[in-house]
Order: C-alpha cells, then structure tokens, then sequence
C-alpha cells in the first residue's frame, strides 16, 4: 500500500480556518525556527471539571511543534511525541504555546515544546521528532 497524498485543506481541528469545530489556532514565528499561539480553550474541552482533556493539551504541544517545522521551512509529520505534564490545564484562561526546533539530523527534525499561562506558569512540556516530507 503506497503513502496518501497529504492535503491540506485548511480543516485541521487546531488550526484550520475552515473547520466550524476547531480552534483556529493562528501561529506566527518566535525566533529562529520556531512558532508561537494563544489560544482560550472553551468548555466543550473538558476533561475533569475546568480541566482540560490531555488529550487536547497534548494535540496543542503537537501542533506547535508541527508549525515550527513549517517555519523551519519544513512540510512534516510527527513520528513521536512525549509530553510532560505539570499541572492542570485550565478551561478559559489564556493559554501560551511555543514550539521550536532542537536538531535536525537528514530527513527527521527534533523539536521541543510548552504550554503556559499568559503569566508564564509552566503547565505541560513536549519532545517530538518529525519526518520531513520535503522543504516548502
């Protein structure tokens, strides 16, 4: 079975613009390959009561590794993600993203990630690696 063609057609649950469910999370550079978004996460996101699902947290921690690849210059996928996560996200408060590249070794880019209050408190941390699927 050969590899699907990768479309994007601007319906991603995090950030498309065409997705009436999703985010719309809105990324710009940070630095040298690197992203950075805020987001306020809605109720609907809920794990424990005012909590956000981990599973949303580390869909956020994955998307800004994704769009520091895409600033790198890189149109990638993610191969592995480990998250960390240090206190509970919370519902409807401003949130802080960052992505950046660590390492790039051929064809696989090495990328770390944080989650964070408006104020900086640390809430969840990533290490990714991504398979390049060639320069943009």
């Amino acid at each position: 079975m050969s590899a699907p063609e990768l479309v994007d057609d601007h319906r991603c649950f995090a950030c498309g613009p065409h997705n009436a469910e999703g985010l719309h999370l809105d990324f710009v550079p940070d630095g040298e390959d690197a992203a950075r978004s805020e987001v306020t996460l809605p109720p609907r996101l809920q794990g424990y009561r005012g909590i956000a699902h981990g599973g949303v947290v580390m869909m956020l921690l994955d998307e800004a590794m994704a769009h520091a690849c895409r600033f790198a210059g890189e149109k990638a996928m993610t191969a592995s993600c480990e998250v960390r996560f240090r206190k509970p996200v919370p519902l409807g408060a401003k949130l802080v993203m960052r992505g950046h590249v660590k390492e790039r070794r051929r064809k696989v880019l090495y990328l770390e990630a944080s989650l964070t209050l408006e104020d900086g408190t640390l809430l969840a941390t990533a290490e990714g690696s991504f398979v390049s699927l060639g320069r943009l």
